[in-house]
């Protein structure tokens, strides 16, 4: 009897009827203990949609928001078997905004279940569920074309739905797809044919999932371990913690750090249970190596091939949050146990998910799928997603709010360059630093137009120079006349201005500078990238603090007119946001001092930190 685990998700878009297919398949399979059947039929005359009968679908929604609503929102997961097979289901939702939620259910499937509602056709969400299903690898899908009671058993409107999705497949991918027509609610093709469907003659839904073949054996593949921990609780025991990804391990054998390209031989294979003779895919080990070499949380045990080490790559991206990915903007970057900054340096394409044709775009929105390359501030080991989920896939977590906004598939690794070297120069900062006699520093004033940014820089570096001081101011508007003059307003092209100006003041700092840098710079994100250009204690955020109606009232260049009058878009404060300093280094209260007073105050924050004396 074959023990293969086969992992199914259920994808497709909203009330095609994936919670019910599923609970009727348990059901069917006598998977429901009698505890629960008694509980589900008394949910069924509460919650259930099924008038005087069984709403299977309430076996799988299990938040009290999914049976009021009798939707899917959180992913389900629930382990049934047969005698030829053991499962674990995945049940997705189908609303467009919990396409996150299905992107988590894809990635550890190894086979999906793409439902659609035979009234409606293939709908949007169905092809982007057919996309991402496509992008995270799975290559078996059995394409069930639900609630056929409803259009009469036809067998035309099963036909046009499969001829529909055939015509998606040169554009998908390498899918082997079966096609189904079921009833989920009454069981027809889902473990037993069809009275009402004589036309049908293939098989039933849990035939075609115990006959699924399993993906590429992870045993045959090279070995793969990604460290979580250092495990040392004493000075007798180094060891280092992880759960096999692919390969089999013995003692004996020889593994590579592929960070530092390093290696060494197993001596142990520690577990719960004692030591192990031999350790393959999901086991999490401890393993002990015969001597010591440099291993840290993040990085990966491999066996030959190793893995590409990379510093650039090409992704798919899912984008999961409402403020749009754009090219210069930097994320946490998370693939296996691996955590480093990442920086969108291109956006080139966006999967139209009505034709799956690829459209050029410059940004993604909310669960648009697209094209991007990202520069990584440290060398990763990784793969393309094809060969493996591990080390291909990634998320980006937005650094200020911790929330996960993307989920990437490697497409393309540029390996670490090893063309291109950090050339040793004999004069560097510190040797500047000393002759000018000052400690090098970025002052960042930031704050609305016309709340005295630059008025305020220029008082303090008149101060600064007077004291002997070299410095470089940067100016908004100055800087679009020339380094900039090719970026507009728009958002995406203000995370760039800002990305530039901030590798310039890095290389002010590096001469020895203080630089005064005096741009609007209105989101959060883009003023931490700055600040993470230079060594900390370099960068000082000035915020000048002036209320809009303020800057509206002074609008020395009127600005604000013209945007209140439309002939301005994106203008920040009017129809853009501005995010404010949560906590600045200095804070500039404009109504509360003159400029004077308050470039005074700059120079003050500056004594008590030693960068000028």
């Amino acid at each position: 009897m074959p023990d293969s685990l086969l992992r199914v998700l259920t994808c497709g878009s909203v009330d095609d009827g994936k919670s019910t297919l599923i609970g009727r398949l348990l059901f069917e399979c006598g998977s429901i203990p009698d505890d629960v059947l008694v509980a589900l039929e008394r949910d069924s005359r509460r919650f259930g949609t099924v008038e005087g009968g069984t709403d299977y679908a309430l076996l799988v929604d299990g938040l009290a928001a999914e049976r009021e609503q009798g939707v899917t929102i959180d992913v389900a997961y629930r382990f049934f078997e047969t005698p030829k097979r053991r499962f674990i289901l995945a049940d997705s939702p189908g609303h467009q905004q919990y396409t996150r939620n299905m992107v988590t259910g894809a990635s550890t499937s190894d086979f999906a279940v793409l439902l659609v509602d035979a009234r409606k056709g293939l709908l949007a969400q169905t092809r982007r569920h057919a996309a991402i299903v496509s992008l995270l690898g799975i290559r078996d899908v059995v394409l069930a074309v639900n609630k056929m009671d409803l259009v009469g058993f036809e067998q035309s409107v099963f036909d046009t739905i499969v001829a529909d999705f055939q015509a998606l497949l040169d554009r998908l991918g390498p899918l082997s797809v079966t096609a189904i027509p079921v009833c989920a609610r009454d069981g027809d093709n889902v473990t037993r044919r069809s009275d009402n469907m004589p036309w049908y003659t293939g098989a039933t839904l849990l035939t075609a999932l115990e006959q699924a073949e399993p993906a590429v054996p992870a045993g045959k593949k090279p070995f793969r371990m990604p460290v979580q921990y250092v495990n040392r609780p004493d000075h007798t025991f180094r060891g280092y913690a992880g759960t096999i990804e692919a390969g089999v391990l013995r003692p004996g054998d020889t593994v590579v750090n592929t960070t530092s390209r390093t290696e060494a031989k197993i001596e142990r294979i520690v577990t719960m249970d004692g030591d192990l003779a031999e350790a393959g895919r999901d086991e999490p080990v401890t393993l002990v190596l015969d001597r010591e070499i440099d291993v840290s949380r993040g990085d990966v045990l491999a066996a030959d091939p190793l893995p590409a080490l990379a510093d650039q790559i090409d992704a798919w991206v899912v984008w999961m949050d409402e403020t749009p990915l754009f090219r210069g903007r930097a994320y946490q970057f998370m693939l296996g146990t691996k955590s480093v900054m990442g920086t969108i340096t291109d956006i080139t394409n966006r999967l139209d998910v009505d034709s799956l044709q690829e459209v050029a775009v410059r940004e993604l929105a909310l669960n648009e799928i697209g094209r991007v390359s990202i520069s990584l501030s440290h060398p990763v080991a990784c793969e393309p997603y094809s060969d493996s989920r591990t080390l291909g896939g990634f998320i980006l977590v937005d650094r200020l709010t911790r929330n996960t906004v993307g989920a990437g598939m490697v497409t393309g690794i540029k390996a670490a360059r090893s063309d291109v070297y950090w050339h040793r120069l004999d004069v560097n900062k510190e040797a500047r630093s000393l002759l000018n006699g000052q400690k090098p520093a970025v002052l960042w004033f930031t704050g609305l137009s016309g709340a005295g940014k630059s008025t305020i820089a220029n008082l303090v570096e008149k101060q600064l120079l007077a004291s002997g001081r070299h410095t470089m101011t940067l100016d908004g508007d100055n800087v679009r006349h020339g380094l900039n003059r090719d970026l507009g307003f728009s958002e995406a092209d203000r995370v760039e201005n800002i990305r530039r100006i901030a590798e310039v003041s890095k290389l002010f700092v590096e001469a020895g500078l203080i630089v005064l840098v005096s741009f609007i710079s209105p989101y959060r994100n883009e003023r931490m990238l700055a600040r993470d250009c230079v060594e900390e204690g370099e960068f000082l955020e000035i915020y000048v603090d002036t209320p809009v109606d303020e800057c509206r009232r002074r609008d020395p260049k009127g600005l604000y007119q013209k945007a209140d009058a439309g002939q301005l878009r994106n203008f920040t404060g009017v129809d853009a946001p501005y995010e404010a300093p949560l906590d600045p280094e200095i804070r500039l209260a404009t109504l509360e001092g003159s400029p004077e007073i308050l470039a005074a105050k700059v120079i003050d924050e500056l004594r008590l930190r030693g960068i000028v004396g």
